[in-house]
């Protein structure tokens, strides 16, 4: 493996030798994990706008920003019943289905009349979005609607005022009526994938029961503030985040991470805002109120994604433009080659609507904005948030993922990794260490008290405790006197380390793990190897990056024994150890000298390498990480959720490149059959039929969009 030695990192190798000299590893622990946990963040100054990611202004697809779909709906609907007796009039439609149309004075004005209500009722939204297009310079999709539109109307008037011709009030009225329903179902797809989150909102209590001079007191949940004792009864749920402070449950989360198995909640674990308490009354510290909530976050970041713009939403608007000119082109060609091959103008008219109908770009406008609201809402339900759309479409080029150890690969907590005995059982020895560390409250102590507990050993009670500062614990059970500490301590108390022992000892500080000792008075009982607990997704997660052909890399401001370990342990291609936070940057960016870098990190120190990275991670959104300075967030403090994240990315990739290339090969083959030119064979187009193809293109990228929603990102 390659290593990259740094020094000046406070886990110097004797740093692993007992309770007080692992106060410099816990300080590594504090400093990520509770810091970004409780911290505030600092001002990035300008890092929200990374310069390598190039971040885009919000726009998008945006032609109907003042719409909504209920507006789209409605419109369809009564232009609908203004077409039906439109159709029935028609005089086309009469000779084709072989039927007579009633008559009655003025059944002639039925169609002009019903055309130009409809022509102004149903019109009116496209001409608005011609005119913002226009304004900006920017022609594209809903100009040449209008201009389709405007031309079948204006046309059809002057036949029906004595042009000679056939007027196209059919046509114009299933046009309007099938443009206005694609329309509908557009908006409804972007409302209905951006919906989820606003209506969590609303299902949030407005009320919450606080403590106040000793009773719970029901308040609105806006008057809650930071430290306010709540309680959260068995079905309701959590109106903000925060911690528990009494009581155990479980609550569901499904909302934030996509697992629908409830989790276990005790004193001193996080709650959020919206999770559903399970079957137990807790008493719960508020951390988060408002808009600082883990929801609200939620929120926000996914509007931010889904108004930002991406590359390939930039390139579609250009394609939508360029296709404008092109049909805009291809109509006055259409015209002026019919008008002198044919008698009239009747026939060069028909056929250069029917270009400027097909060649509508509607599908071509909804190619990437409907993948990519689809994109967003999926990894909002699995628990992973883009911050920026350009980099998240980025990651499917992804070559090498580089780790933070602590807290991101580790879990940020000690376990008893190996148990060395002398002269007593390791089920013995657990007991005795157990009972003297259980009122100690150090996290070493933690370990040994976890593994009691785990297997189910029963803990005796300790008397005369006391601590002995920078050295352990002292205690007597059962009437015997004991001692655990560091290792040091044994000599100091005239005792000798057993070979076997002393053996156990050499083998844990080569793997760079943490020792205590357990004495009595005349021996060494038994010596404790603990570590940072390595997470199990851990292993999952490195192990599915390079099936995919991904190397994975640990970088960590430990001891280079423990960094061998625990990259050894999980499998890892590379790591670096004893890195400053301030090198982790540039650790980066060596590593891009060899493709992509992704960088995963938990906490404030790892901004400068989140921002360095092609794709910037931030891992446990729960808590106030450096958000700005990360281009995804994943929710949990799960690993397997990176994998997930490019999963999503190539699958969102795939879906846009096979929208754009319908939509663009649709048009390639429609216009020209629109303008005419198997006329030989005897196949022509109508403007009706033109634009019901060209709403079935549309319906295509939007089931295609759609079908992203189905992607197995678990591999």
């Amino acid at each position: 493996m390659a290593r990259h030695d740094k020094t000046g990192d406070p886990h110097t190798g004797d740093a692993h030798t007992g309770h007080a000299a692992h106060d410099s590893q816990l300080e590594e622990h504090a400093g990520q994990r509770h810091e970004s946990g409780h911290a505030e963040h600092p001002d990035h100054g300008g890092h929200g706008h990374h310069g390598h990611h190039g971040h885009h202004g919000h726009g998008g697809h945006d032609a109907h920003a003042h719409h909504s779909p209920q507006a789209f709906r409605d419109k369809f609907w009564i232009s609908l019943l203004l077409t039906l007796p439109i159709l029935y009039f028609s005089e086309q439609l009469q000779a084709w289905l072989g039927y007579e149309a009633v008559q009655f004075p003025g059944s002639g004005w039925v169609n002009p009349v019903l055309g130009t209500v409809l022509f102004f009722y149903g019109v009116i939204v496209f001409l608005r979005g011609a005119r913002e297009e226009l304004a900006g310079r920017q022609p594209g999709m809903m100009t040449l609607i209008s201009l389709a539109i405007t031309v079948a109307y204006l046309y059809s008037l002057a036949v029906t005022l004595g042009l000679p011709g056939m007027p196209f009030y059919w046509e114009l009225a299933t046009l309007i009526t099938i443009m206005l329903l694609g329309h509908w179902l557009e908006m409804a797809s972007v409302e209905g994938a951006s919906r989820a989150l606003d209506e969590l909102m609303e299902l949030v209590p407005s009320t919450a029961r606080r403590m106040e001079d000793g009773e719970f007191v029901e308040v609105t949940v806006d008057r809650l503030r930071t430290g306010d004792l709540i309680l959260v009864r068995p079905g309701e749920q959590v109106p903000v985040d925060g911690v528990v402070e009494q009581g155990d449950t479980s609550t569901d989360e499904s909302f934030l991470t996509g697992e629908s198995k409830p989790i276990a909640k005790a004193a001193g674990d996080e709650v959020v805002a919206a999770s559903i308490n399970g079957e137990g009354a807790v008493t719960v510290r508020v951390t988060r109120t408002g808009d600082d909530t883990t929801l609200s976050q939620m929120q926000r970041l996914v509007a931010q994604a889904q108004s930002s713009r991406s590359r390939f939403q930039v390139l579609a608007d250009r394609a939508a433009g360029w296709l404008f000119y092109i049909a805009l082109g291809a109509g006055i060609l259409t015209f002026l080659v019919w008008f002198a091959l044919t008698p009239g103008v009747e026939q060069a008219i028909t056929r250069t609507v029917t270009v400027l109908i097909i060649a509508c770009p509607h599908a071509l406008g909804l190619a990437i904005p409907l993948v990519t609201v689809n994109a967003t809402a999926l990894s909002a339900r699995h628990g992973i948030l883009v911050r920026n759309r350009e980099a998240f479409e980025r990651a499917r080029d992804i070559d090498v993922v580089a780790f933070d150890k602590t807290g991101t690969l580790t879990e940020g907590r000690f376990e008893v990794r190996a148990t060395f005995v002398q002269g007593a059982g390791e089920r013995e020895a657990l007991q005795i260490a157990a009972a003297l560390e259980v009122p100690s409250e150090h996290p070493l102590g933690n370990a040994i008290v976890e593994r009691a507990q785990e297997l189910e050993l029963n803990i005796p009670r300790v008397s005369n405790f006391s601590v002995v500062a920078g050295k352990g614990v002292r205690g007597e059970v059962d009437g015997t006197g004991y001692t655990v500490g560091r290792p040091e301590w044994i000599g100091e108390q005239g005792l000798e380390l057993p070979e076997a022992l002393q053996s156990g000892l050499t083998q844990a500080e080569d793997r760079g793990e943490s020792v205590i000792a357990l004495m009595d008075q005349a021996r060494v009982i038994a010596v404790f190897a603990l570590a940072d607990k390595v997470r199990t997704s851990a292993r999952e997660a490195i192990r599915g990056l390079q099936e995919q052909g991904i190397e994975t890399v640990m970088i960590t401001g430990d001891s280079e024994a423990v960094a061998r370990t625990v990259a050894a342990e999980l499998g890892m291609d590379r790591y670096y150890a004893r890195v400053l936070p301030g090198d982790k940057a540039r650790l980066v960016g060596e590593l891009q000298r060899d493709g992509n870098v992704a960088f995963v990190g938990d906490g404030i120190n790892d901004a400068p390498a989140l921002l360095q990275a092609n794709l910037g991670i931030a891992i446990g959104a729960g808590t106030n990480i450096a958000i700005e300075s990360a281009d995804l967030v994943l929710v949990e403090d799960d690993p397997r959720d990176v994998l997930a994240a490019l999963r999503l990315s190539k699958a969102t990739y795939r879906k846009m490149i096979q929208n754009l290339g319908w939509a663009t090969g649709y048009n390639a083959v429609a216009i020209p059959l629109a303008a005419g030119v198997l006329a030989w064979a005897g196949f022509l187009l109508s403007p009706a039929v033109g634009a019901i193809l060209m709403s079935i293109s549309t319906i295509v990228v939007a089931i295609n969009a759609t079908l992203l929603r189905r992607t197995d990102l678990t591999g």
